[in-house]
């Protein structure tokens, strides 16, 4: 018997996979939506019964009682007892369904490109870059195998079951700050030295939307912004989206040269300077606290911003770590950027920004525009850690197993690659600045590292006439791990010099 155009139609273009993570009816009524919406379905279409869609498509009869169902819950199809099931276009029909499979054809395949022209951005040209080696080394990354998966389930369901957090949502008219404002900034008090209340931060999903919310409210074109003459390519990207003129000055052993701004830019000629002054993004040099006050001093009375990234002040391994600039700036020159919960998964890490009332009150102004609700569930969690302790503890737990990876990672490059680089072991942070001398083609050995199953990315590495260094990151990798990406890293500088044996 030959079959019906419909049974046809849905014989040939219909396609599952029965071990994908989405159910088979669920494919299977996307892909009938699919011909909906494109016009192969017209609306009164009778499908096929039951068992003969079951022995088209060689499924269960109860897997099409499914689909069916599935298709009539969402108003598809209209099912008629002993009569069929009719195609029943919505009257939405502007919902786009997505469909796992599109054999339909290609005549109506969606638009490759825009018939418009729009302007594109080579500043925010990403950088990202996959690679299928089993190895690789990031700029400095947490292990996200330290998160604490179980207990962190137990919390994040306790607190969607908060009664407060319906009213939350359903809140429609202006309030007090919230609990988590009032709970970082208590964090932030006890721990870096603040003298802050809650109208003085704002929370923000990262520290690079914290930075854009900053450069949308500082920058104008031209306006020229100061980084360190290797300075974080992410800032970059902002800055010069902003229209930003970016020039850089030295950074030494001490960080920043401070005398170096005095001497070459004159008041009213700065907009704002960069600064990661705990460690310097990427050499991981501390910003000294002699220049520290010179700085703070010199932004005073050239009257420029001061943007402190203090994006790992909690990895401190040896000693305290530096107070931030902002905790001593009483002239309202400093907006520092920090993290909480970096040892956390990065769904429960969370950015910030400190900065004097009337920049915050503007900057969540941005903040509205860009992510009007947030995440309600993660503040309310990260309020009920930092108030029973558990981020300072976990912080310190996972503080001693980094810096156990830091001493390793010293000793193997010590041993495998001493007599290549130069390097000094950092008092904090999850990356080492590696520099080699003589110096070699990076390039290179990123080709030859590839060949041993390991990763160089290219925002790890950082070549001029002047440089030739890496910033290591082992944060991510575990001690095994560690040893066998230095050896892999020595096989590929030996390919290029043949100097080490």
């Amino acid at each position: 018997m030959t079959d019906s155009p419909v049974n046809a139609f849905l014989k040939e273009n219909i396609r599952f996979e029965k071990n994908s993570e989405t159910a088979v009816y669920i494919q299977i009524a996307q892909q009938i939506i699919n011909a909906i919406q494109r016009g192969y379905l017209a609306r009164g279409t009778a499908l096929p019964g039951t068992r003969r869609f079951s022995r088209l498509l060689q499924v269960h009869r109860n897997t099409v009682v499914a689909i069916y169902d599935e298709l009539a819950s969402q108003g598809w199809v209209e099912i008629i007892p002993n009569k069929g099931t009719f195609i029943l276009v919505p009257e939405q029909k502007t919902v786009t369904i997505k469909a796992t499979h599109q054999h339909v054809s290609p005549v109506n395949d969606y638009a490759p490109k825009t018939g418009f022209p729009f302007q594109s951005s080579f500043h925010l040209a990403s950088t990202e870059e996959v690679s299928t080696t089993k190895y690789n080394i990031n700029d400095g990354q947490p292990d996200l195998r330290l998160h604490p998966v179980h207990q962190f389930s137990k919390w994040y369901s306790a607190s969607m079951k908060r009664k407060s957090l319906l009213s939350k949502w359903n809140q429609t008219t202006a309030s007090t700050h919230s609990n988590f404002e009032t709970q970082l900034s208590n964090y932030l008090n006890i721990t870096r030295g603040f003298h802050i209340q809650p109208c003085n931060i704002m929370n923000t999903r990262s520290t690079e939307m914290s930075l854009y919310i900053v450069s949308q409210l500082l920058i104008r074109p031209d306006d020229v912004i100061l980084v360190g003459n290797l300075s974080h390519y992410a800032a970059n990207m902002i800055f010069q989206q902003a229209g930003a003129i970016i020039k850089t000055i030295p950074v030494d052993e001490k960080g920043l040269d401070i005398d170096y701004i005095s001497k070459h830019f004159t008041k009213g000629s700065i907009r704002c300077i960069y600064v990661c002054s705990n460690r310097h993004y990427p050499t991981t040099r501390t910003l000294s606290a002699e220049r520290r006050l010179k700085l703070l001093e010199l932004a005073k009375n050239h009257q420029f911003a001061i943007i402190e990234d203090d994006f790992d002040y909690d990895f401190q391994f040896e000693g305290s770590a530096m107070l931030p600039m902002a905790s001593s700036d009483i002239n309202g020159m400093v907006i520092y950027l920090g993290k909480l919960g970096q040892s956390l998964f990065p769904s429960f890490q969370t950015g910030f920004v400190v900065a004097p009332q009337n920049l915050i009150t503007e900057a969540k102004n941005y903040l509205q525009m860009l992510d009007r609700q947030g995440d309600l569930i993660q503040e309310q969690m990260l309020s009920e850690l930092i108030h029973e302790g558990e981020i300072y503890r976990l912080l310190k737990k996972n503080i001693m197993v980094y810096k156990q990876r830091r001493d390793l990672l010293c000793k193997c490059l010590n041993t495998y690659l001493g007599k290549a680089i130069q390097w000094k072991k950092p008092n904090g942070g999850l990356a080492v600045w590696l520099e080699f001398e003589p110096k070699i083609s990076l390039v290179q050995l990123t080709e030859e590292a590839r060949k041993e199953d390991l990763f160089l990315p290219k925002t790890i590495l950082y070549q001029d006439k002047d440089t030739c260094s890496i910033r290591f990151g082992f944060g991510h990798l575990n001690e095994e791990e560690i040893e066998i990406a230095v050896l892999k890293l020595r096989t590929a500088y030996n390919r290029i010099t043949n100097v080490l044996r």
